[in-house]
């Protein structure tokens, strides 16, 4: 058994994981995940094309307004630095600004003694250093105009600073034993970055430290990549919102808060709006306000039962239901919709059309759905790095049995030893055990059992 990941669209490919449909029982036939995959990049390919960019504002209101808005952002273009960086000679230690000429000849034996010039603290101008004397300067403060070199202020002696009513004037000295160069200790101008210089190119993602060097070079605002607006619609007539008093037959909703922190992490903006009926019209009541949507998600209500609530209102849309070759996960569907059902067109899906993508409602089943056929594609039309998951391998802790006819995703952990302990079981509930797990294993079509310490390829999920 071997499972390969190709490119630029990362496969999973096993015995039967081809492209060829896989025989179920019962005589049908299902599609590969490698066919679904395929399928889904091909429905998406159109929002490259419309993909757009905003501004994006650098600002603590704006970041106290939404604190997600800096959140997996990337440049559409590339930005010069408006100003070097640092901006100006600062001191790198608390110390004494002072002339290295002053310190010619000072040894232990010899000391050097100069007159102690006024404080310079971060954030004052700072005034001339006067030959012969040495000016008390913190971290960050100018390097005042004359001086060019810092000395500790352990190695000065005395070493501290005198308090400040001492400090002025020209009585108190302070000596040194040691000749210094000039630089020392003096981070010059532009020695991070220079104004007019390329600070990061088009493509990069906006991370703590890239953020950190745009404001820190003065910039307000970075055009970036539009995000793709997700309209994600979880369904089922027994859903409610968590803390909610529930009715017997009644559940919490995980699906919409698992799915839009996923989408979100993939460079989505994400509405959310819960559909707690199983009549089409309420859910096509949904659709028809949510104008500006470049994408449509929705989990549940897709299997062969009565009243699948998503089946019933968007397979007359020209939305289409398939079974995959995967357990869990199944039951899937995508299509596309006029725009007009969404309330208007949006400058992201050329064509006057609306990608959807449907997926089971167990929350363990919609969750890998999403690893398995959206985020690769959400992260590479986002330009984030890594859109897919890393293919390792490692040997399975204990034996296990597999489905031949379906590609089983088990969650994992990979122990200290290097083993996979597989958690919980194979069922599509079990979402407190895919809360614990770190990894994604991966039992291909073909596959019936794996016996202890067989190698197995898995994903890493623990980012």
């Amino acid at each position: 058994m071997r499972i390969v990941l190709a490119q630029p669209c990362a496969r999973i490919v096993g015995p039967g994981d081809a492209r060829q449909p896989v025989r179920q029982d019962g005589g049908m036939s299902a599609r590969t995940i490698h066919q679904h995959r395929d399928a889904v990049a091909t429905l998406l390919a159109p929002l490259v094309q419309g993909r757009a960019t905003e501004t994006l504002h650098l600002s603590s209101e704006r970041l106290n307004a939404d604190p997600a808005g800096y959140r997996a952002r990337t440049l559409a273009t590339g930005v010069d630095s408006p100003a070097s960086l640092p901006p100006f000679d600062n001191s790198q230690m608390d110390g004494y600004a002072v002339r290295a000429a002053d310190l010619t000849g000072a040894t232990a034996d010899s000391p050097v003694r100069l007159v102690i010039a006024g404080r310079i603290a971060a954030g004052d101008p700072g005034t001339a250093l006067q030959p012969g004397t040495a000016a008390p300067i913190m971290t960050g403060a100018p390097i005042p105009a004359g001086a060019d070199a810092v000395v500790p202020i352990e190695r000065a002696d005395p070493p501290r600073f005198l308090p400040a009513r001492q400090s002025a004037g020209a009585g108190p000295t302070v000596a040194f034993d040691a000749m210094v160069q000039p630089g020392t200790f003096v981070r010059p101008t532009g020695s991070d970055v220079r104004a007019g210089d390329l600070l990061l190119p088009a493509g990069t993602v906006l991370g703590p430290a890239q953020l950190g060097v745009l404001a820190g070079t003065g910039v307000t605002q970075v055009p970036v990549v539009r995000r793709i607006r997700v309209l994600l619609i979880a369904t089922g007539h027994e859903i409610r919102e968590p803390g909610a008093d529930l009715a017997p037959g009644q559940i919490y909703d995980s699906n919409s808060v698992l799915l839009s922190q996923a989408l979100q992490d993939a460079g989505c903006t994400v509405t959310a709006r819960p559909c707690r009926s199983d009549d089409a019209a309420d859910l096509l009541a949904l659709l028809a306000d949510a104008a500006g949507t470049d994408l449509v998600v929705t989990v549940g209500g897709v299997s062969a039962g009565a009243r699948e609530v998503v089946r019933d209102a968007l397979g007359p849309l020209g939305v289409s239901f398939q079974h995959v070759a995967m357990q869990p996960g199944g039951p899937q569907g995508l299509g596309a919709i006029p725009h007009s059902y969404l309330g208007g067109a949006t400058a992201a899906t050329p064509g006057g059309l609306v990608p959807v993508v449907t997926f089971p409602g167990n929350p363990v089943s919609a969750l890998i759905s999403f690893e398995v056929f959206l985020r690769p594609v959400l992260r590479r039309l986002a330009g984030l790095p890594r859109p897919d998951r890393e293919l390792r391998r490692a040997p399975l802790a204990a034996a296990v049995e597999s489905p031949a006819g379906k590609h089983q995703l088990r969650r994992g952990i990979l122990r200290h030893d290097g083993a996979l302990d597989l958690v919980g079981g194979a069922s599509s509930h079990l979402l407190h055990a895919y809360a614990a797990a770190t990894a994604l294993v991966h039992l291909p079509v073909g596959v019936e059992s794996v016996a202890a310490g067989t190698p197995v390829d898995y994903w890493s999920i623990d980012d």
